[in-house]
């Protein structure tokens, strides 16, 4: 591709040495909004026209890559001052006044996005995107056909994987202990932004394809991928807080735990249970020569065995350097995942599990999932290493290497 000149320098045209005297600039260019390149003449411009309109070719297609990818832009008239009314803060954005939702959770209006303090903060490649468009994510998958092996270059060190899943765990602690009855999931929401801030970190989500909070925060029937707002946690609710941390070394680490708040009910304790024990029995699985699609088989016995379901459109991933990559690794019975696990992967397992159906939709925000009837919903995650005879989990809390269930730590 040829460079882009300015009049009074090179003449665009490659292998010509003239200068651009005239400001014969390609139209083109300035129609599809690219900055003006300048050619010596007519002639020379005619000449390597063909060469030269590959340009327009690529403008094209980030044009329609940027309108795909703001698919998940919520729309306007959801946010509001922190400083506002509460009248104001509890309003509904606007697109839920018309909208069918499935259960009784209702959206309030979203503060405003939060900004990165912290100069020695590293910033992932969609973080100033308009679109929040990962282009090396868009990279890899149009290229890339196989799961990475991580070595110790890569997974020691202070700002490597292992410590970015050190500082996820961390961060989501500190989110678990502001999250309790009275508290909004906007505040949790400024907990882990500034957490992430003190850790130079990077909250993963902010701005990921548009994503506008730096944390994920799913309340009772909210499946995953719920978007922290003004509504109060009240008694009883289920609440899972899912956190991604970006460290200075260029990775990611990701996980997520469900919290009851106050007095929850037999059946959110159930679900939680459950879906703590479909993570639990999953990755006692994770060793090499494991095939991917054999974890679905277990978190699925689990399920059923506690008369729960589980979700099918959303699975687990590959993470490190990218926030997703392969492989995909369903939870449901009966999928077709392709891989075999090798020492030296390293991916999230995330089973989404509901008291009910496993169907989903989403709200109009075009983000937040919910279970399709209206029913509870939780999920545990962990991201994993897998070692010579088993797995590492690097996002697990200090002195517990495999996980064991115990309700007061979930309960708030």
């Amino acid at each position: 591709m040829a460079s882009i000149s300015t009049a009074g320098g090179a003449c665009a045209s490659p292998g010509c040495t003239n200068v651009t005297s005239k400001r014969l600039a390609c139209p083109k260019c300035m129609q599809l909004g690219l900055p003006p390149v300048y050619f010596c003449g007519q002639a020379c411009f005619n000449t390597n026209y063909n060469q030269h309109k590959q340009i327009h070719t690529i403008a094209k297609q980030m044009s329609a890559t940027s309108i795909t990818s703001t698919r998940k832009t919520p729309p306007d008239g959801i946010t509001c001052p922190v400083d506002a009314s509460p009248s104001m803060k509890t309003s509904l954005p606007s697109w839920a006044n018309d909208f069918s939702f499935t259960g009784p959770l209702r959206p309030t209006l979203l503060s405003p996005k939060r900004t990165v303090t912290n100069k020695n903060v590293k910033l992932p490649d969609y973080a100033k995107h308009p679109a929040g468009v990962s282009d090396s994510e868009q990279r890899d998958r149009a290229s890339n056909n196989s799961i990475r092996v991580y070595g110790p270059e890569e997974l020691e060190g202070e700002c490597n994987l292992r410590y970015a899943c050190a500082m996820g765990r961390e961060v989501l602690d500190e989110g678990g202990k502001a999250c309790r009855v009275g508290v909004t999931t906007d505040e949790i929401d400024r907990v882990i932004h500034e957490a992430c801030m003190e850790r130079d970190c990077y909250p993963s989500p902010l701005n990921y394809y548009n994503f506008p909070k730096s944390v994920c925060t799913s309340v009772n029937e909210v499946i995953c991928h719920g978007i922290p707002d003004f509504r109060e946690i009240c008694d009883g609710d289920i609440v899972n807080i899912d956190v991604t941390t970006y460290s200075r070394g260029g990775y990611h680490g990701d996980l997520n735990e469900t919290f009851c708040v106050g007095n929850v009910d037999d059946d959110g304790r159930r679900v939680v249970r459950t879906a703590f024990e479909c993570l639990q029995s999953a990755l006692a699985m994770v060793k090499p020569g494991t095939l991917y699609r054999d974890l679905g088989s277990t978190i699925h016995r689990v399920a059923q065995a506690n008369k729960c379901s589980v979700v099918r459109t959303y699975c687990g991933h590959g993470i490190g350097s990218l926030f997703h990559t392969a492989p995909n690794v369903p939870h449901y019975n009966k999928n077709k995942a392709k891989g075999l696990m090798k020492e030296g992967h390293v991916f999230t397992v995330e089973p989404m599990i509901n008291l009910g159906s496993y169907d989903d939709t989403t709200w109009g925000d075009n983000w937040t999932a919910v279970t399709r009837d209206g029913k509870r919903s939780a999920q545990f995650e962990h991201t994993v290493l897998v070692t010579k005879d088993g797995c590492e989990i690097l996002t697990a809390r200090k002195d517990e290497p495999v996980m064991k269930w115990n309700p007061d730590l979930v309960q708030r």
